[in-house]
């Protein structure tokens, strides 16, 4: 079966839905290896015109797990926690003091693992300079859907794709090219 007509179509629908997605908030890499540690980034987009986003708050699902954060300059970082030392468990995070324009995303990178294979669902809840509050908490058709992160007990594909097949073939020609240029030896011709 030939899947090369399938890739361009497949690579303009991949862009189309991460552009539909990008009006929302996320957290990303949306796939990840389960119970292995990983960055990643919380995105909230500033929609509303004429306010600024000045706090977001993080409620990471149970089983995920916030080892450490990344500096966010200009935002406060609040977090609470159940237990202390290796025993604790971060219950939310709450960023305050910034201000991100209409048009531009709040972006907050933290290490994290997850406990399992399965989907985990995240609450945000977004407050603006004016006061009105957004809760990304709802299903994935609302205007409001909550991020989602897949943990996968592995990346194995198995099998062969068409590229690795392709590749191979055109290395193995050029090695027979290679070879009959090595055995014909010094006695070429000159093409000047």
């Amino acid at each position: 079966m030939n899947r090369m007509p399938v890739t361009p179509v497949a690579v303009l629908s991949a862009l189309v839905f991460a552009a539909s997605a990008s009006a929302h908030a996320r957290v990303s890499p949306p796939i990840t290896l389960a119970k292995s540690g990983q960055v990643f980034t919380l995105a909230v987009p500033t929609e509303k015109a004429n306010a600024t986003t000045t706090k977001i708050e993080l409620t990471p699902p149970q089983g995920f797990d916030i080892d450490s954060f990344v500096p966010a300059p200009d935002w406060n970082r609040n977090v609470q926690q159940t237990g202390s030392g290796e025993n604790a468990v971060i219950t939310k995070v709450t960023w305050d003091g910034g201000k991100v324009p209409t048009g531009e995303d709040a972006a907050f990178s933290f290490t994290a693992s997850t406990d399992a294979a399965k989907t985990y669902t995240f609450a945000v809840r977004q407050t603006y300079s004016d006061g009105s509050v957004v809760e990304w908490s709802g299903p994935e058709s609302s205007d409001t859907p909550a991020p989602t992160v897949e943990a996968k007990s592995s990346f194995g594909g198995g099998g062969t794709s068409t590229l690795s097949v392709i590749a191979l073939i055109v290395g193995g020609l050029g090695l027979v090219v290679a070879l009959a240029a090595l055995a014909a030896g010094p006695g070429r011709r000159s093409l000047a």
